[in-house]
């Protein structure tokens, strides 16, 4: 018994020592350095000598920063959390990470915040991460901008296209329907698998629950991301949003994805940075901003891209937001953003408590991607579409003033009111591509121009019906092949006849 309790303690001991020699002691290594004041979510820091730019710093009582000015002789900071707890004094030290965020599925139909933090009360777990700041594809890694993308919106889709890749400003005074345009988009991308990111910059709470409540009960959230930070956060967490909605785009796009991110909007972004910057005790350009506000947001929208096939052939396209004051289109940031994007709908407040929704104004709206992007069965009426629109309205404002015009202005006029009024559509309507191509074939057509102002939103929609009813396999070639033969659209056109005798007798 004494022999078996020997033999037990032997292989103990060279246990023991076997562990004990293979330990190998590695010591936590951590920059530390010394608050040596703060003020106004600033803190600047004494030590740090090997801070990263954009690095994440840890204070006491686990509140966090990030380094955004480096100078010889301290760091400047802004907090991301709490201020009370940082005092002069307070030990901070570096964590040598970049801020990032979650990505993958198990975002979709989820709403985070800038870091991945749900803010919808259930928890989230995911595996991979991103960092925020990430080089722009170059220009070998892209492909030209070819392949449309429709909001589901006639005047957008016909005369100011869009494509996969592309970036497109929608931009316009406060209450013209910015964000509707972007939110139709969303919910127009559904049945193609775009995965959507909406990014809520610096919006009161109850305007981004507002959007959640509307996207969730109409079914389009389940491809949807909602990125958000609200008014009542700290200037960096609302600096970070659009960086971290683009991150996750990203992702999606080096997969192979399709993804249509909302940046809304990049003018509470910019002021964002520019309380940061004028905190930071940095010169003051142009409005008071940074003379790097123009880098800022190119370096976020260059990351949208169509990407070559080489690399998975993935897209990002990005709708930047941007408000304007008295529709001044020449105040610094609209004009920043207007020359790094790839075009710009313009909305205007007069033609918007006019009646016209939505309120586009064709003479300042442009797509630099054009017709390259657009649907064949579309094209071709678009362009004459604008061109007569554009025409119209110059002559409606010389009519105002009660001159004396001949029967062929009195004419256009008169189609060109009826065209404004195909073009109307309610906020929760969108278009297939087909039912475009009917209603612009329409119009070419002269189907409306017969008809009272007021008898065209109706008419509109029976008309639809019709043809949906009559000739389902020629609106299902349309939809599938994007492209309006020449005997289909004799073949419309003899329905289009049709509908409009039956809909003059049933009037009358």
């Amino acid at each position: 018994m004494k022999m078996r309790k020997d033999i037990s303690r032997e292989k103990l001991g060279n246990f023991l020592r076997e562990k004990v020699g293979a330990f190998e002691f590695k010591p936590s290594v951590y920059y530390y350095g010394t608050v040596q004041s703060t003020r106004d979510e600033v803190v600047w820091i004494d030590g740090l000598s090997g801070c990263h730019y954009g690095e994440i710093l840890q204070f006491e009582n686990n509140v966090y920063g990030l380094a955004l000015d480096l100078s010889e002789t301290s760091i400047g900071a802004v907090l991301l959390t709490a201020e009370s707890d940082v005092v002069a004094g307070s030990l901070v030290r570096g964590t040598g990470k970049v801020a990032d965020v979650c990505t993958g599925d198990a975002l979709l139909g989820r709403v985070i915040d800038p870091f991945g933090r749900p803010l919808d009360g259930m928890p989230l777990s995911v595996i991979n991460t991103r960092a925020l700041e990430q080089r722009a594809p170059s220009i070998i890694d892209r492909s030209p901008v070819k392949r449309p993308l429709e909001t589901g919106i006639l005047a957008i889709d016909s005369m100011i296209p869009i494509g996969r890749g592309q970036r497109e400003l929608i931009i316009g005074n406060r209450q013209t329907g910015k964000t509707t345009i972007a939110l139709a988009a969303i919910r127009n991308q559904m049945p193609d698998d775009v995965i959507c990111i909406y990014c809520a910059i610096g919006q009161k709470s109850a305007t981004t629950a507002r959007i959640i409540h509307e996207l969730t009960e109409s079914g389009h959230m389940e491809n949807t991301i909602v990125v958000a930070s609200s008014a009542s956060d700290r200037p960096a967490m609302q600096y970070l949003t659009p960086f971290a909605g683009c991150a996750i785009a990203e992702s999606f796009m080096y997969d192979g994805h399709d993804v249509l991110i909302v940046y809304d909007d990049l003018s509470k972004h910019a002021v964002a940075y520019r309380t940061m910057s004028l905190l930071l005790e940095r010169p003051a350009g142009r409005e008071a901003y940074p003379g790097d506000i123009f880098y800022l947001h190119s370096r976020l929208l260059e990351r949208s891209a169509q990407l070559s096939p080489d690399l998975g052939g993935g897209s990002m396209t990005a709708l930047p937001i941007v408000e304007t004051v008295g529709g001044d289109i020449s105040a610094y940031i609209p004009t920043n953003i207007i020359s790094i994007t790839d075009g710009q709908i313009y909305l205007s407040s007069d033609l918007f408590f006019a009646g016209m929704r939505p309120a586009i104004n064709l003479g300042l709206s442009v797509s630099r991607i054009g017709s390259s992007a657009q649907r064949d069965a579309i094209k071709w009426i678009g362009g004459r579409l604008r061109l007569a629109l554009s025409q119209y309205r110059e002559l409606a404002v010389f009519s105002q003033f009660g001159t004396k015009i001949d029967a062929a202005t009195s004419q256009q006029i008169h189609r060109g009111e009826r065209m404004q009024e195909v073009l109307k559509q309610a906020q929760d309507e969108t278009y297939l591509v087909s039912e475009e191509a009917v209603l612009l074939l329409a119009l070419s057509h002269g189907v409306f121009y017969n008809l009272e102002l007021s008898q065209i939103e109706q008419a509109r929609k029976e008309l639809l019906k019709y043809i949906h009813r009559v000739h389902p396999g020629s609106m299902h070639a349309i939809e599938s092949t994007g492209d309006l033969t020449k005997e289909e659209m004799d073949t419309l056109k003899k329905a289009m006849d049709a509908f409009l005798e039956e809909y003059s007798h049933a009037g009358e």
